[in-house]
């Protein structure tokens, strides 16, 4: 019996992990999860932005849209009621600049405010004249967004061409 407790002497000193060992390994598992952390946080911030940037380009989109879709018959009589901007012709789509300020249409908690809400949008809606003959207009939408994680200003921009009667 003493024999056999003089052979598993040896064996015990090396069944456990020294100190620099575990603090090499926790070390490693810590760097491992930090990274796995930043990878979620980006991954996050990556999909809010690109959220964002939907909404301004929808948001782009339907001023450019509505813009488009005023009435712009340059060779029709002008109607009594209608809105004109010359002799004989009936223009809904003079060349001016519009502005409308809007909130982004993303989820979020609780009601905006002017105060502390950061979603806050402007859409400018430009509409220039091309060319005279043939009649041409440029409708031109950008809208202006903050991105509320860096703070940074951004702009989508959607630019159609418009022939009368279109």
């Amino acid at each position: 019996m003493p024999l056999r407790l003089n052979q598993l002497e040896p064996l015990r000193k090396k069944l456990g992990f020294t100190l620099i060992e575990t603090v090499i390994s926790v070390a490693i598992l810590a760097m491992v999860i930090s990274g796995l952390v930043y990878g979620y946080v980006q991954a996050n911030r990556v999909a809010e932005w690109s959220a964002m940037s939907l909404a301004a380009q929808s948001y782009a989109s339907q001023g450019a849209e509505q813009a488009r879709a005023a009435d712009w018959r340059p060779r029709d009589p002008k109607p009594a009621s209608g809105s004109s901007t010359g002799p004989g012709t009936m223009d809904e789509l003079p060349p001016t600049n519009y502005t409308q300020i809007d909130f982004m249409d993303v989820p979020f908690k609780g009601q905006p405010t002017n105060t502390d809400f950061g979603f806050w949008e402007t859409n400018n809606i430009t509409i220039t004249t091309v060319q005279a003959n043939p009649p041409l207009r440029q409708i031109r939408s950008d809208c202006i967004w903050t991105y509320s994680v860096t703070g940074s200003k951004h702009t989508n921009t959607v630019i159609l061409l418009r022939a009368p009667d279109q």
